[in-house]
């Protein structure tokens, strides 16, 4: 029988665990709402632009951008890996990197030249454990990333993709789908991709108005707007803000993800806590009856040798 003295000096060194998990809990359930409050904001933003874009495609005039335009070059790309900087979050860092590692294996296969960069200390320490040492690293983002900061970003992978520095660029981050599931996932973001995959995906969704009267009779090709001063002025400035709001995106997602894994693993290991003091104390109780039956027996014993 275990000694009842260091059983109880476990059970109170897991009660003081047990705070800390709920209360690390708690903090991950409050950033994890206001996180997911600026995530719903820039995914409302995002489908706003897309449906600009798609209304450009179906404009009926031929217009381009290089940003959509896959590169027949296969020189130079980058993975953007986005991991957390702390732990006890689950498997969300090892998901990531998991689906990293094999993806930079392909893209080194494909492409001549592949660029590594990396948020969060996480994802830097364990790929660099793998030999995979980032050429650049991010450690400033946290629960609620600026716009600011990856705009910055964001006009350095144009600027590269626009003078021939880069011919692709993919991100390894977990997306953000609902409370329940998150996706580790990898996305291509340039090239964006072209309009008429816009406007296919604009056309699956109802409109109001669809039923209306006269609501076929329009030509196809015309638009519910006009342009001004042209449609490809306007694609200038939208093209470029678009892909800036989709990496904040990634971002964002990156950072809702991790609250929820956090917290969610935080009360997983309270519940744990909980039910290891249970037995904790059940083993205390039969230590102490046993060790005050035997006290007993003792003095019993003294008795009867004294009688």
């Amino acid at each position: 029988m275990a000694n009842a003295r260091a059983l109880d000096k476990r059970r109170k060194s897991v009660r003081n665990i047990r705070k800390i998990t709920r209360t690390m809990e708690l903090i991950a359930t409050a950033r994890f709402k206001k996180a997911m409050d600026r995530a719903t904001a820039a995914t409302a933003y995002t489908s706003r632009i897309t449906e600009v874009v798609s209304d450009l495609a179906r404009s009926g005039l031929q217009v381009s951008h290089p940003l959509l335009e896959a590169r027949e070059s296969k020189e130079k790309a980058l993975l953007l890996v986005l991991t957390a900087n702390r732990g006890l979050c689950g498997g969300y860092n090892g998901s990531v990197v998991r689906m990293a590692i094999p993806h930079i294996a392909k893209m080194r296969s494909e492409y001549g030249q592949v660029n590594l960069e990396v948020s969060g200390k996480r994802g830097i320490n364990a790929l660099g454990f793998r030999g995979l040492v980032p050429d650049e690293s991010f450690l400033q983002f946290e629960d609620q990333p600026k716009f600011a900061d990856v705009e910055v970003i964001a006009n350095r992978y144009l600027d590269d993709f626009a003078t021939g520095k880069l011919d692709r660029l993919d991100v390894v981050y977990t997306r953000f789908v609902s409370i329940s599931r998150q996706i580790a996932t990898v996305e291509t973001l340039l090239p964006i991709g072209s309009l008429d995959g816009a406007a296919d995906d604009a056309e699956t969704k109802p409109t109001d108005g669809a039923d209306a009267p006269g609501a076929g009779a329009a030509d196809e090709g015309d638009s519910m707007y006009e342009f001004l001063p042209s449609a490809e002025s306007i694609l200038e400035e939208v093209v470029p803000a678009s892909f800036r709001v989709k990496l904040f995106k990634c971002f964002l997602d990156a950072a809702v993800s991790e609250q929820i894994a956090r917290m969610v693993a935080m009360k997983s290991a309270t519940e744990n806590a909980g039910d290891m003091i249970k037995q904790l104390s059940m083993t205390y109780n039969r230590a102490r009856q046993s060790q005050i039956t035997g006290e007993i027996m003792e003095i019993i014993g003294g008795v009867e040798a004294l009688g």
